[in-house]
């Protein structure tokens, strides 16, 4: 049961608790914000991914030539 059993009612509950607890002027900033940071988390991801696969390319390609 993770985060991804939430559903449609579940998202908007959140939703309403996070505009009673952040009121409605905070809450475009805060979800701007977490745009931001799920863009430079998958930025990031994909860049260790393409390190990742760089390295194993060359160590293979290193032991080709033995």
């Amino acid at each position: 049961m993770g985060i991804s059993s939430i559903g449609i009612p579940g998202l908007i509950l959140i939703l309403i608790i996070a505009l009673i607890i952040f009121g409605p002027k905070k809450l475009p900033e805060i979800g701007s914000a977490f745009g931001q940071t799920l863009s430079e988390f998958k930025k990031s991801a994909n860049s260790i991914m393409s390190d990742d696969e760089g390295e194993k390319k060359s160590n293979a390609d290193s032991q080709k030539e033995k």
